[in-house]
């Protein structure tokens, strides 16, 4: 080989040596087998001391101790949710940064905003449903009102007069008590409040009733300071099962409950989703985590990311129902 030919071919493959040494030069893309080598943040779009921040520090605790990484709960509230689940829908796929999201922002603000800021079948990687909770009729321990009928009958006889409090404009217990309206044909007054604002006029007898997270009140009923009336779920609650639901209690079908979960962003490698979600369920069905999740009033649920994606889709086509009906919306 002559010395031109030899130099012609060592020019024509600089590129692709240089290209190799530039590919071998970038970081690596995450791996299940090496993640997770830092921090785990578990971003929470609630205050903190609600039911979501209840749950992921329970799980953040338990899955960081198996990972042997931190998981650190940052809370970022705010417009009903919004500001902290856009967050991670923007933030990077590496893992690193997952959503404890709920009911509320990733199905109800789909239909209950103009514009959410984010879409969560396409801007976030479904990792694991963690719990159901069922919201839980509530009135003061001093209230008249016994029972579901006590209720209806109270509120058909002086329409406008009882009154009912949310967490929020749009959130499932205002969204429960729009239903029981819809169904009952009776007419309650909403109050709106923000964080645990409710619940304290509740107990000071300020408003009448509220549908209440299980998690957020279950100490006051076994305290005897509210009288728990039923749920909303389909079935019974394992943190409460002596109270019947709305649908034994005179509403058929009726189910406005919350759910929990786990979401990434849109572009996280799959085999980081699924190692989430491997661990997270493995957790969830821990009997020691298991009862810690009962005894907060919530019902574990461990799920496969195509299963909790398929129970997103439906949650927002029946929460849009519930929306449209109840009139609500939100700037």
């Amino acid at each position: 080989m002559t010395r031109k030919i030899a130099r012609r071919r060592l020019l024509q493959a600089t590129p692709l040596f240089a290209a190799s040494c530039l590919v071998a030069g970038l970081p690596r893309p995450a791996r299940a087998a090496d993640w997770p080598t830092r921090p785990v943040r578990f971003i929470v779009s609630f205050t903190p001391g609600g039911t979501t921040d209840i749950i992921a520090r329970l799980v953040g605790n338990a899955l960081g101790e198996q990972w042997g990484q931190p998981v650190v709960v940052e809370n970022r509230p705010g417009a009903g949710g919004n500001i902290g689940t856009e967050y991670v829908a923007r933030a990077d796929p590496d893992g690193y940064t997952v959503l404890v999201g709920s009911v509320g922002p990733l199905a109800v603000n789909q239909s209950l905003y103009k514009d959410p800021g984010f879409r969560t079948l396409e801007d976030f990687a479904p990792v694991t449903e963690l719990a159901g909770v069922p919201n839980i009729l509530v009135v003061p321990a001093a209230s008249p009102l016994h029972s579901v009928a006590d209720l209806v009958a109270a509120a058909k006889r002086q329409p406008g007069k009882l009154s009912y409090g949310s967490t929020g404009v749009g959130t499932s217990s205002h969204l429960s008590g729009a239903l029981a309206d819809h169904m009952a044909g009776m007419t309650t007054v909403h109050v709106p409040y923000r964080g645990a604002g409710a619940l304290n006029d509740l107990l000071a007898g300020r408003v009448d009733f509220m549908y209440a997270t299980i998690p957020s009140c279950i100490e006051h009923v076994r305290a005897g300071k509210l009288r728990a009336l039923a749920v909303s779920s389909l079935h019974r609650s394992r943190a409460a099962p002596d109270v019947s639901t709305m649908a034994e209690s005179g509403f058929p079908g009726f189910n406005a409950s919350s759910w929990f979960g786990m979401v990434a962003p849109a572009k996280t490698p799959s085999e980081i989703v699924r190692k989430i979600a491997g661990d997270t369920i493995a957790l969830l069905k821990k009997p020691d985590i298991e009862a810690q999740m009962v005894n907060q009033g919530a019902d574990p649920v461990a799920s496969t990311p195509e299963e909790f994606r398929a129970f997103i889709a439906e949650e927002i086509a029946r929460w849009g129902e519930v929306v449209k009906l109840s009139g609500a919306k939100a700037d």
